[in-house]
């Protein structure tokens, strides 16, 4: 293997020319001049990317490929790893937006040049912004293999901003590595920053990749401090929140509760999503902790280690915001430091959001809302309870119905902020006495003290539930396809998705999800919702997740997902028109006088054809696209099956309507018989 040179796979060959793995194969057959590998194995063989460039754009196969997908091959294979190349690219691009006349003078010059210059001129762009090691500036030896990189990160800061590229990379880079990551959906983050409020200080000792901070408003001398235990995403979020707002930055690498970087620190906010379920968090070297002013944590519960941490690092009256796992509510082993959190008011709230809103996703988490009791106040005698689970839909990873579930949160948790007490709404929220949790179990669960709400919102609701089933059911009578007789197989030529590309029968667009980008976009079409056939339910993002314009549907496209070995084609129409393309998804559109596009997704929907263009690895299959075949027939023929195609998913999305419908019918009359709200007859 070379030393410094980037690699890049077959597969990424296949991205940057816009082709399909196969492709790349049979270049390397066809072509003697192809550059030979440089490392890899015998069956997954890797080349320099330089070399496959220069040969690309030989052939006239690079000059199309968007400069972001570019920028991703050169730091996806870095010799030293893509996180030290997210660092590289961080640096440079705090000194492309500060100093951008050090970072005219210096790329100027030869790459072995450039590095040496580079040096000095990072220092003086980094420095200033953190006051302390973190991130560190490479030497010119470390920076010269990021050269090119570099070069094409600055690129593509001049067409979409120095934070709006390097949240492209975090965002690709924490895509194609999620197991790697404790993820804070924007969602959640945006809510528990709410929570706590304005604020100038703000610490996150669990700050992973910096979700938490960069969901903080802004403002004027804001401190933005961040601990963990894993140097490079100290590193990273440190570099994020620098391009990200105009705050003093400070992060540090250590395990925070062995060995807190951040002793001295007064914050007006704490936020955290600390790990869940760690048995080796220091229970034993840390029992004489000054920090357990509520209590000695049980080994079994790191969660309110981290909870009594966050309000050690409080000023006076601040406000703490955690994301926890349920079981710490009600465990047994922790319900004497929960009483005491209840007598002395350090724990204001227990916010219990819709399973789906953050990994683990199974599982319905709960956000604990605390301030650090001011000497000489009075403790208030409730805790808030919240339950959101009726306002989400059954999965909480929908976002169309985050924004009730947030509106909700807040108006309830400011009126009981502000007044100490808020009116019950069953269902949703109530302020429970302290003194009628102080019992045995201190069990804080919100859905065990909360009222139930009225069942599937009482007798008049579930009766407009049953007539629109019955209409359902009648509607999918009708529809229902004739009986089917025997025919003979199709005979005559195929052809491929991907010969119909290359002669202009359609386009291919691959999904990337969407910043704020696109005028007049606020939508994203998920993969949930393609194979849900559910209308797009993915939000928009700030300008900061995305580079470049998104995918924008059209009636008529064709919608695939790659991912999954499933056998979806949904053809867009006017209620998913207009949003922007989800990850994991592919787009075809259409020439309309020479296909039909139902016909396209009919045919793209066949069981054995979707088996025969799929790969599979050891846990997933993958969708070629390209490889899917379908009968060549003139418009005329098309229209035919395509008529009947249509109809087969009128019927399909009744089906699905019936069945959410009956679901919500058994539930509410379960409800409401085990409740007392429906009478037996």
């Amino acid at each position: 293997m070379r030393d410094n040179v980037t690699e890049v796979t077959a597969a990424g060959i296949a991205r940057l020319a816009g082709v399909g793995r196969a492709a790349v194969s049979n270049w390397r057959r066809r072509h003697p001049d192809f550059p030979r590998p440089v490392g890899g194995t015998e069956t997954s063989p890797s080349f320099a990317l330089t070399e496959i460039e220069k040969w690309l754009r030989a052939q006239g196969k690079l000059g199309e490929v968007p400069l972001r997908e570019r920028v991703w091959q050169h730091l996806a294979g870095h010799p030293a790893g893509p996180v030290t190349a997210l660092l590289h690219a961080g640096c440079a691009l705090l000194l492309v937006r500060d100093r951008p006349s050090e970072w005219t003078k210096a790329s100027a010059e030869p790459d072995e040049r450039m590095a040496e210059l580079l040096v000095k001129a990072l220092e003086s762009a980094v420095a200033p912004r953190f006051g302390g090691p973190v991130p560190p500036v490479p030497d010119a030896v470390q920076l010269l293999p990021s050269v090119p990189l570099l070069r094409g990160v600055a690129e593509l800061a001049s067409e979409a901003g120095a934070r709006q590229a390097y949240e492209f990379l975090i965002g690709r880079h924490i895509d194609a590595n999620p197991r790697q990551y404790t993820l804070t959906p924007a969602e959640p983050a945006d809510l528990m920053a709410a929570l706590a409020g304005p604020a100038t200080t703000v610490l996150d000792p669990a700050c992973g990749t910096g979700a938490l901070l960069r969901a903080v408003e802004p403002g004027p001398g804001q401190f933005l401090h961040g601990q963990d235990s894993a140097p490079e995403l100290a590193a990273l979020t440190a570099l994020r929140l620098a391009l990200h707002s105009d705050a003093r930055v400070r992060t540090a690498a250590a395990d925070t509760l062995r060995a807190d970087a951040f002793a001295g620190t007064r914050a007006d906010a704490v936020l955290c999503h600390p790990p869940f379920n760690e048995r080796n968090w220091g229970h034993d070297e840390l029992a004489y902790d000054p920090r357990w002013e509520y209590g000695f944590p049980a080994r079994t519960e790191s969660e309110l280690a981290w909870v009594q941490h966050a309000l050690a690092r409080l000023k006076d009256d601040g406000t703490a915001v955690l994301l926890m796992p349920p079981a710490a509510a009600s465990r047994r082993s922790g319900r004497r430091v929960r009483a005491d959190l209840l007598r002395r008011g350090a724990l204001r709230a227990v916010i219990a959001l819709p399973a789906g809103a953050a990994p683990p996703y199974n599982i319905p988490l709960h956000v604990w809302v605390l301030k650090r009791p001011a000497p000489g106040v009075q403790a208030p005698s409730g805790l808030l309870l919240v339950e959101t689970a009726g306002l989400a839909a059954v999965d909480g990873r929908d976002r169309r119905t985050w924004q009730p579930v947030r509106d909700a949160v807040l108006d309830v948790w400011r009126r009981f902020d502000r007044h100490g007490t808020v009116d019950e709404q069953p269902g949703l929220a109530r302020c429970v006495p302290v003194l009628e949790l102080l019992d045995d179990e201190v069990d804080l669960a919100p859905a065990r003290r909360l009222p139930p709400p009225a069942a599937g919102g009482g007798a008049e609701e579930l009766a407009a539930v049953r007539a629109r089933l019955g209409d359902a059911v009648r509607r999918t009578a009708d529809l229902m396809p004739p009986p089917v007789k025997a025919a003979d197989a199709i005979s005559g030529p195929l052809t491929t998705v991907g010969e119909l590309a290359r002669a202009g029968a359609l386009l291919l667009h691959t999904g990337t999800g969407a910043g704020g980008a696109a005028p007049g976009v606020t939508r994203v079409l998920t993969e949930h919702d393609v194979l849900a056939g559910t209308e797009p339910s993915g939000s928009v993002g700030p300008p900061v997740d995305q580079v470049g314009d998104p995918v924008v549907t059209r009636p008529g496209d064709v919608v695939v997902p790659v991912s999954g070995g499933t056998t979806v084609a949904r053809v867009i129409d006017a209620t998913t028109a207009g949003a922007a393309l989800g990850r994991g998804l592919t787009l075809l559109r259409p020439d309309p006088a020479a296909l039909d596009p139902w016909f396209l997704a009919g045919f793209l929907r066949g069981t054995a054809n979707n088996r025969r263009a799929s790969s599979y690895a050891s846990t997933a299959a993958r969708l070629d696209v390209r490889r899917l075949q379908l009968p060549r027939l003139p418009l005329e023929g098309q229209r035919g099956y395509g008529e009947r195609f249509r109809s087969l998913a009128a019927f399909e999305d009744t089906l699905r309507l019936t069945a959410v419908l009956g679901e919500q019918l058994v539930r509410g009359l379960h409800d409401g018989l085990t409740d007392g709200t429906l009478p037996p007859k």
